[in-house]
């Protein structure tokens, strides 16, 4: 078992990052809110992989989260999580206090408002807006080479290229797919919200989703015909309502009406209070 050091100060966080960059080595992150899981050890692979210094970072960021959602209710241990951490052998877990990222009389936010505007975050208004933020600190502070963002959180990860791109920070962006349970639900921090009969019902999120495949596969182009299918598999269950489905551009997350080239296909479902999301990109082959 190796050794971590645990950080919390933002100013000792930047001076050890910049130490290990001098002596010529790659500085990794995994940005996380912490109550991990095997979707986000996933993630600290590939940055193990690929890099040889790991940094994790643990924060609970409140810009992200609406007046109505659950900021206080989000899972914390960050004790188990660090143990759980010291086994994986990463390097550092940065987990920042709120008023050092938030000191009084902050008001400095980072923005992309076209692919803010879809999918979740028509949904959730600010909540992009909090992500970007929060994230483009983190990288001001760790200072990485590399960054590990998980492919569940798809309109995520390409506003995060996106904004990494625009404001050129400089910083690889890799992924990780989806870790799903052996029903196909993805690995969430908030499953642990289901009662017993909607993680029953929550397969039929990915359930819907590899219909679509199997649709397009069979030539189905209209995206109309293809979410209306969607929709009834995901009605049949009683305990969910579904939020949004929409079938985009995987690069500009574009509504389009008939199928081609790269397409993003994402779903958003309530079950009780319990909002889960998933996706799957396919590459539209030529009929």
């Amino acid at each position: 078992m190796s050794y971590m050091r645990i950080i919390e100060r933002i100013k000792e966080m930047e001076d050890i990052s910049r130490k290990v960059k001098n002596k010529g080595k790659k500085v990794g992150l995994v940005p996380t809110m912490g109550a991990l899981h095997e979707g986000h050890f996933r993630l600290i692979d590939v940055a193990k992989k690929h890099t040889d210094f790991v940094v994790v970072s643990i924060f609970v960021n409140p810009l992200q989260f609406g007046v109505s959602e659950d900021l206080r209710a989000y899972p914390r241990d960050v004790h188990n999580d660090a143990k759980l951490l010291k086994k994986k052998g990463i390097d550092i877990l940065f987990a920042p206090l709120g008023n050092e990222m938030y000191p009084e009389g902050y008001d400095a936010y980072v923005e992309l408002p076209m692919l803010s505007s879809v999918l979740c975050g028509a949904r959730r208004p600010g909540h992009f807006k909090g992500v970007c933020t929060v994230v483009c600190k983190l990288f001001n502070i760790v200072i990485p080479d590399i960054a590990v963002f998980g492919e569940k959180d798809a309109q995520q990860l390409i506003i995060i290229k996106k904004m990494v791109k625009d404001l050129n920070l400089g910083i690889k962006i890799l992924t990780a797919p989806t870790t799903r349970e052996s029903d196909g639900v993805a690995i969430s921090s908030r499953n642990i919200y289901l009662s017993s009969q909607e993680r029953r019902d929550a397969p039929v999120i990915y359930q819907s989703l590899i219909l679509a495949k199997k649709l397009i596969e069979k030539g189905e182009r209209d995206t109309k015909k293809i979410k209306e299918k969607m929709r009834v598999i995901i009605s049949s269950k009683l305990t969910a309502r579904v939020d949004y489905m929409d079938i985009v551009k995987k690069k500009d997350l574009k509504q389009i009406s008939f199928l081609e080239s790269e397409v993003l296909i994402a779903v958003a479902v309530w079950f009780g209070k319990t909002r889960l999301i998933d996706n799957i990109t396919l590459q539209i082959p030529e009929i």
